[in-house]
Protein backbone atom coordinates (compact mmCIF):
# COMPACT_ATOMS: atom_id res chain seq x y z
CA UNK A 1 0.00 0.00 0.00
CA UNK A 2 1.12 3.49 -0.73
CA UNK A 3 1.58 5.65 2.35
CA UNK A 4 -0.42 8.81 2.12
CA UNK A 5 1.52 12.02 2.52
CA UNK A 6 0.38 14.17 5.41
CA UNK A 7 -1.34 17.34 4.37
CA UNK A 8 0.85 20.37 4.86
CA UNK A 9 -0.62 23.08 7.07
CA UNK A 10 -1.59 26.19 5.22
CA UNK A 11 0.77 29.00 6.08
CA UNK A 12 -0.81 32.01 7.78
CA UNK A 13 -0.88 35.21 5.79
CA UNK A 14 1.18 38.18 6.90
CA UNK A 15 -1.97 40.04 7.95
CA UNK A 16 -3.25 37.03 9.92
CA UNK A 17 0.05 36.68 11.79
CA UNK A 18 0.03 40.37 12.72
CA UNK A 19 -3.63 40.18 13.74
CA UNK A 20 -2.98 37.22 16.04
CA UNK A 21 0.03 38.97 17.56
CA UNK A 22 -1.92 42.16 18.21
CA UNK A 23 -4.84 40.23 19.71
CA UNK A 24 -2.51 38.33 22.02
CA UNK A 25 -0.78 41.56 23.08
CA UNK A 26 -4.11 43.27 23.83
CA UNK A 27 -5.40 40.31 25.85
CA UNK A 28 -2.13 40.00 27.78
CA UNK A 29 -1.93 43.74 28.48
CA UNK A 30 -5.59 43.80 29.60
CA UNK A 31 -5.03 40.92 32.02
CA UNK A 32 -1.88 42.52 33.46
CA UNK A 33 -3.64 45.88 33.83
CA UNK A 34 -6.67 44.29 35.47
CA UNK A 35 -4.96 41.85 37.84
CA UNK A 36 -1.50 43.18 38.73
CA UNK A 37 -0.32 46.75 38.10
CA UNK A 38 -1.61 49.79 36.27
CA UNK A 39 0.03 53.13 35.49
CA UNK A 40 -1.54 56.38 36.68
CA UNK A 41 -0.52 60.03 36.65
CA UNK A 42 -1.04 62.78 39.24
CA UNK A 43 -3.05 65.63 37.65
CA UNK A 44 -3.79 67.82 40.72
CA UNK A 45 -1.87 69.10 43.77
CA UNK A 46 -4.19 67.57 46.39
CA UNK A 47 -1.46 65.15 47.62
CA UNK A 48 1.47 67.57 47.54
CA UNK A 49 4.18 67.37 48.66
CA UNK A 50 3.92 63.61 49.11
CA UNK A 51 2.99 63.27 45.44
CA UNK A 52 3.54 65.97 42.84
CA UNK A 53 1.70 67.00 39.70
CA UNK A 54 3.51 65.16 36.92
CA UNK A 55 4.32 62.04 38.95
CA UNK A 56 3.61 58.77 37.13
CA UNK A 57 2.72 55.90 39.43
CA UNK A 58 2.40 52.16 39.46
CA UNK A 59 -0.76 51.15 41.31
CA UNK A 60 -0.92 47.61 42.64
CA UNK A 61 -4.12 45.62 42.20
CA UNK A 62 -2.48 42.71 44.03
CA UNK A 63 -2.50 44.35 47.47
CA UNK A 64 -6.27 44.57 47.94
CA UNK A 65 -7.19 42.07 45.21
CA UNK A 66 -8.36 42.86 41.65
CA UNK A 67 -12.05 43.60 41.10
CA UNK A 68 -14.13 41.64 38.67
CA UNK A 69 -15.54 43.99 36.00
CA UNK A 70 -18.86 45.61 36.79
CA UNK A 71 -19.09 46.92 33.21
CA UNK A 72 -17.90 44.06 30.96
CA UNK A 73 -18.80 45.66 27.61
CA UNK A 74 -15.78 47.92 27.25
CA UNK A 75 -13.08 48.56 24.65
CA UNK A 76 -9.86 47.00 26.03
CA UNK A 77 -7.22 49.28 27.58
CA UNK A 78 -9.59 52.26 27.87
CA UNK A 79 -11.33 53.92 30.79
CA UNK A 80 -14.24 56.22 29.97
CA UNK A 81 -13.64 57.19 26.34
CA UNK A 82 -11.87 55.86 23.26
CA UNK A 83 -8.36 57.28 23.00
CA UNK A 84 -8.24 60.86 21.73
CA UNK A 85 -12.02 61.21 21.40
CA UNK A 86 -15.09 61.90 23.50
CA UNK A 87 -16.73 58.69 22.31
CA UNK A 88 -17.73 56.44 25.24
CA UNK A 89 -15.58 53.31 25.35
CA UNK A 90 -18.22 51.17 27.04
CA UNK A 91 -21.86 50.19 27.11
CA UNK A 92 -23.69 49.99 30.44
CA UNK A 93 -26.33 47.64 28.98
CA UNK A 94 -24.89 44.90 31.20
CA UNK A 95 -23.99 45.65 34.82
CA UNK A 96 -22.64 42.84 36.99
CA UNK A 97 -22.45 42.54 40.76
CA UNK A 98 -18.98 43.55 42.03
CA UNK A 99 -16.61 40.97 43.46
CA UNK A 100 -12.99 41.15 44.56
CA UNK A 101 -10.41 38.41 44.24
CA UNK A 102 -8.24 37.75 47.31
CA UNK A 103 -5.34 40.15 47.86
CA UNK A 104 -2.46 39.92 50.28
CA UNK A 105 -3.43 43.02 52.30
CA UNK A 106 -6.40 44.99 53.55
CA UNK A 107 -6.55 48.76 53.17
CA UNK A 108 -4.41 50.03 56.04
CA UNK A 109 -4.51 53.40 57.74
CA UNK A 110 -2.49 56.01 55.82
CA UNK A 111 -2.23 53.86 52.68
CA UNK A 112 -2.18 55.98 49.51
CA UNK A 113 -5.15 54.60 47.59
CA UNK A 114 -6.54 54.99 44.07
CA UNK A 115 -10.33 54.75 43.91
CA UNK A 116 -13.27 55.66 41.70
CA UNK A 117 -14.83 59.01 42.63
CA UNK A 118 -18.07 57.93 44.38
CA UNK A 119 -20.49 60.83 43.66
CA UNK A 120 -19.92 60.72 39.89
CA UNK A 121 -23.24 59.57 38.43
CA UNK A 122 -22.57 59.80 34.69
CA UNK A 123 -20.43 56.64 34.64
CA UNK A 124 -20.77 53.12 36.14
CA UNK A 125 -18.98 52.61 39.47
CA UNK A 126 -15.89 50.89 38.03
CA UNK A 127 -15.45 53.55 35.32
CA UNK A 128 -15.79 56.66 37.44
CA UNK A 129 -12.89 59.11 37.49
CA UNK A 130 -9.85 57.85 39.36
CA UNK A 131 -8.89 59.80 42.50
CA UNK A 132 -5.88 59.31 44.75
CA UNK A 133 -5.92 60.14 48.47
CA UNK A 134 -4.73 58.80 51.79
CA UNK A 135 -6.95 56.40 53.74
CA UNK A 136 -7.30 58.30 57.01
CA UNK A 137 -10.38 56.55 58.40
CA UNK A 138 -11.10 52.82 58.25
CA UNK A 139 -14.42 50.91 58.55
CA UNK A 140 -15.82 51.20 62.07
CA UNK A 141 -13.72 54.23 63.01
CA UNK A 142 -15.09 57.39 64.56
CA UNK A 143 -13.34 60.33 62.90
CA UNK A 144 -13.16 63.97 63.90
CA UNK A 145 -11.10 66.97 62.80
CA UNK A 146 -10.45 69.55 65.53
CA UNK A 147 -8.43 72.66 64.71
CA UNK A 148 -6.97 70.90 61.61
CA UNK A 149 -5.84 67.82 63.61
CA UNK A 150 -7.47 64.50 62.73
CA UNK A 151 -8.62 62.34 65.64
CA UNK A 152 -9.43 58.65 65.20
CA UNK A 153 -11.50 57.03 67.94
CA UNK A 154 -10.64 59.93 70.23
CA UNK A 155 -6.86 59.83 69.68
CA UNK A 156 -4.79 62.25 67.60
CA UNK A 157 -3.82 60.56 64.31
CA UNK A 158 -0.29 60.57 62.93
CA UNK A 159 0.04 63.35 60.38
CA UNK A 160 1.63 62.71 56.97
CA UNK A 161 5.26 63.76 56.86
CA UNK A 162 4.68 66.31 54.08
CA UNK A 163 1.40 67.81 55.25
CA UNK A 164 0.49 71.21 53.77
CA UNK A 165 -1.97 74.00 54.56
CA UNK A 166 -2.95 77.32 52.95
CA UNK A 167 -1.02 80.42 54.07
CA UNK A 168 -0.99 84.09 53.13
CA UNK A 169 2.45 85.65 52.95
CA UNK A 170 2.64 89.45 53.11
CA UNK A 171 5.95 90.78 51.72
CA UNK A 172 7.39 94.28 51.69
CA UNK A 173 8.01 94.02 47.94
CA UNK A 174 6.82 92.13 44.89
CA UNK A 175 8.05 88.53 44.78
CA UNK A 176 9.28 86.89 41.60
CA UNK A 177 8.34 83.42 40.35
CA UNK A 178 11.87 82.33 41.22
CA UNK A 179 11.18 83.01 44.90
CA UNK A 180 8.41 80.42 44.86
CA UNK A 181 10.18 77.95 42.56
CA UNK A 182 13.29 77.99 44.76
CA UNK A 183 11.11 76.90 47.67
CA UNK A 184 9.31 74.23 45.66
CA UNK A 185 5.97 76.07 45.87
CA UNK A 186 3.51 75.07 43.17
CA UNK A 187 2.88 78.06 40.90
CA UNK A 188 -0.50 76.64 39.84
CA UNK A 189 -1.68 76.96 43.44
CA UNK A 190 -0.30 80.48 43.84
CA UNK A 191 -2.94 83.21 44.23
CA UNK A 192 -2.69 86.94 44.71
CA UNK A 193 -4.43 87.84 47.93
CA UNK A 194 -4.99 91.52 48.79
CA UNK A 195 -1.50 92.70 49.78
CA UNK A 196 0.14 89.30 49.56
CA UNK A 197 0.13 85.80 48.12
CA UNK A 198 -1.84 82.70 49.08
CA UNK A 199 0.32 79.56 48.89
CA UNK A 200 0.22 75.90 49.87
CA UNK A 201 3.07 75.12 52.25
CA UNK A 202 4.14 72.94 55.14
CA UNK A 203 4.26 74.50 58.63
CA UNK A 204 8.07 74.23 58.48
CA UNK A 205 8.28 76.12 55.18
CA UNK A 206 5.84 78.77 56.44
CA UNK A 207 8.05 79.32 59.49
CA UNK A 208 11.14 79.59 57.27
CA UNK A 209 9.46 82.19 55.04
CA UNK A 210 8.30 84.17 58.09
CA UNK A 211 11.92 84.53 59.20
CA UNK A 212 12.95 86.43 56.03
CA UNK A 213 13.53 90.13 56.58
CA UNK A 214 11.38 91.18 53.59
CA UNK A 215 8.31 89.26 54.84
CA UNK A 216 5.99 91.26 57.08
CA UNK A 217 3.62 88.42 58.00
CA UNK A 218 2.67 84.81 57.33
CA UNK A 219 -0.96 83.99 58.15
CA UNK A 220 -2.43 80.48 58.37
CA UNK A 221 -5.85 80.39 56.69
CA UNK A 222 -7.93 78.11 58.89
CA UNK A 223 -11.61 77.86 59.70
CA UNK A 224 -12.90 78.41 63.22
CA UNK A 225 -15.16 75.94 65.10
CA UNK A 226 -18.87 76.52 64.61
CA UNK A 227 -18.44 78.26 61.26
CA UNK A 228 -20.56 75.96 59.09
CA UNK A 229 -19.31 75.35 55.55
CA UNK A 230 -22.18 74.38 53.25
CA UNK A 231 -19.87 72.56 50.82
CA UNK A 232 -18.77 69.91 53.31
CA UNK A 233 -20.51 66.55 53.65
CA UNK A 234 -23.36 65.96 54.45
CA UNK A 235 -24.16 69.44 53.07
CA UNK A 236 -26.57 70.42 55.82
CA UNK A 237 -25.00 73.39 57.64
CA UNK A 238 -28.14 73.96 59.69
CA UNK A 239 -27.65 70.56 61.38
CA UNK A 240 -23.89 70.12 61.24
CA UNK A 241 -21.73 73.13 62.09
CA UNK A 242 -18.75 71.58 60.30
CA UNK A 243 -15.99 72.91 58.08
CA UNK A 244 -12.81 71.48 56.56
CA UNK A 245 -10.73 72.21 59.70
CA UNK A 246 -13.37 71.30 62.28
CA UNK A 247 -15.35 68.28 61.16
CA UNK A 248 -17.34 65.50 62.76
CA UNK A 249 -17.40 63.32 64.75
CA UNK A 250 -18.58 60.94 62.06
CA UNK A 251 -18.89 57.13 62.08
CA UNK A 252 -17.39 55.32 59.07
CA UNK A 253 -19.69 52.42 58.07
CA UNK A 254 -18.43 48.87 58.51
CA UNK A 255 -19.82 45.74 56.89
CA UNK A 256 -22.27 44.08 59.27
CA UNK A 257 -22.51 47.09 61.61
CA UNK A 258 -25.99 48.44 62.41
CA UNK A 259 -26.82 52.11 62.98
CA UNK A 260 -30.00 53.80 64.14
CA UNK A 261 -31.77 55.81 61.45
CA UNK A 262 -32.98 59.11 62.89
CA UNK A 263 -33.55 62.58 61.42
CA UNK A 264 -30.08 63.49 62.72
CA UNK A 265 -28.22 60.44 61.37
CA UNK A 266 -30.04 59.89 58.08
CA UNK A 267 -28.17 62.63 56.15
CA UNK A 268 -24.87 60.89 57.00
CA UNK A 269 -25.94 57.57 55.47
CA UNK A 270 -28.56 58.54 52.89
CA UNK A 271 -26.26 58.31 49.84
CA UNK A 272 -24.72 55.08 51.14
CA UNK A 273 -28.11 53.38 51.46
CA UNK A 274 -29.66 54.76 48.27
CA UNK A 275 -26.65 54.63 45.93
CA UNK A 276 -23.77 52.44 47.10
CA UNK A 277 -25.54 49.52 48.80
CA UNK A 278 -27.60 48.54 45.74
CA UNK A 279 -30.93 48.60 47.54
CA UNK A 280 -33.46 48.48 44.69
CA UNK A 281 -36.47 49.71 46.64
CA UNK A 282 -34.99 52.29 49.03
CA UNK A 283 -36.28 55.84 49.17
CA UNK A 284 -36.52 58.90 51.44
CA UNK A 285 -39.98 60.30 52.16
CA UNK A 286 -40.65 63.17 54.55
CA UNK A 287 -37.22 62.74 56.13
CA UNK A 288 -37.72 59.03 56.75
CA UNK A 289 -36.10 55.95 55.17
CA UNK A 290 -38.29 53.36 53.47
CA UNK A 291 -37.08 50.02 52.08
CA UNK A 292 -39.58 47.85 50.18
CA UNK A 293 -42.31 50.23 51.29
CA UNK A 294 -41.61 49.80 55.01
CA UNK A 295 -40.18 52.52 57.25
CA UNK A 296 -36.71 51.57 58.52
CA UNK A 297 -35.40 52.78 61.90
CA UNK A 298 -32.07 50.95 61.74
CA UNK A 299 -29.80 49.79 58.94
CA UNK A 300 -27.05 47.15 58.61
CA UNK A 301 -24.29 47.95 56.11
CA UNK A 302 -23.49 45.48 53.33
CA UNK A 303 -19.88 46.55 52.69
CA UNK A 304 -16.98 48.49 54.19
CA UNK A 305 -16.36 52.20 53.68
CA UNK A 306 -13.31 54.47 53.99
CA UNK A 307 -12.61 58.13 54.70
CA UNK A 308 -10.01 59.63 52.35
CA UNK A 309 -8.09 62.89 52.71
CA UNK A 310 -5.37 64.61 50.71
CA UNK A 311 -2.05 65.58 52.28
CA UNK A 312 -2.53 69.12 50.94
CA UNK A 313 -5.33 69.64 53.44
CA UNK A 314 -6.57 73.05 52.28
CA UNK A 315 -6.43 72.17 48.58
CA UNK A 316 -8.03 68.73 48.45
CA UNK A 317 -11.50 67.68 47.35
CA UNK A 318 -11.87 64.64 49.58
CA UNK A 319 -14.21 62.79 51.95
CA UNK A 320 -14.80 65.96 53.94
CA UNK A 321 -16.71 67.21 50.88
CA UNK A 322 -18.39 64.11 49.45
CA UNK A 323 -18.36 61.43 52.14
CA UNK A 324 -17.27 57.82 52.27
CA UNK A 325 -15.55 55.64 49.66
CA UNK A 326 -17.25 52.23 49.25
CA UNK A 327 -15.01 49.16 49.23
CA UNK A 328 -16.15 48.26 45.71
CA UNK A 329 -14.79 51.62 44.46
CA UNK A 330 -11.23 50.85 45.65
CA UNK A 331 -8.91 50.33 42.65
CA UNK A 332 -5.55 49.64 44.27
CA UNK A 333 -2.59 50.85 46.30
CA UNK A 334 -0.10 53.38 44.93
CA UNK A 335 3.30 51.76 45.40
CA UNK A 336 5.97 53.46 43.27
CA UNK A 337 6.78 56.54 41.19
CA UNK A 338 8.26 55.28 37.90
CA UNK A 339 8.61 58.70 36.23
CA UNK A 340 8.15 62.33 37.23
CA UNK A 341 8.02 65.39 34.99
CA UNK A 342 7.90 68.99 36.17
CA UNK A 343 5.20 71.01 34.32
CA UNK A 344 7.10 74.20 35.23
CA UNK A 345 10.51 72.84 34.22
CA UNK A 346 12.60 73.78 31.21
CA UNK A 347 14.57 71.67 28.75
CA UNK A 348 17.21 70.62 31.27
CA UNK A 349 15.09 70.23 34.40
CA UNK A 350 11.90 68.78 32.95
CA UNK A 351 12.46 65.38 34.54
CA UNK A 352 12.63 65.10 38.31
CA UNK A 353 15.36 62.46 38.38
CA UNK A 354 15.41 62.25 42.18
CA UNK A 355 11.81 60.99 42.28
CA UNK A 356 12.14 58.14 39.77
CA UNK A 357 11.59 54.68 41.31
CA UNK A 358 10.73 56.18 44.72
CA UNK A 359 8.38 54.06 46.79
CA UNK A 360 5.21 55.74 48.10
CA UNK A 361 4.57 56.04 51.83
Amino acid sequence: MKRRKPKSQKKKSFAREWGDAILFAVVAASLIRWATFEAYTIPTPSMEKSLLVGDFLFVSKLHYGPRTPITPLQVPLTHQTIWGTNIPSYSDAIQLAPHRLPGFSEVKRNDVVVFNYPPEEEHPADLRTNYIKRAIGLPGDSLQVKDMQVFINGKAADNPEKLQYKYIIVPTMQLSEKFFQDRNINLDGLQYYESGYAIDASPELAKEIASLDFIKDVILLKDVPGNAEAAVFPHQPSKYLWNKDNYGPIYIPKEGATVAITPESLPLYERVILEYERNENAEIRDGKLFINGQEVTQYTFKQNYYFMMGDNRHNSLDSRYWGYVPADHIVGKAVMIWMSTNPEGGMFDKIRWSRIFNTIN
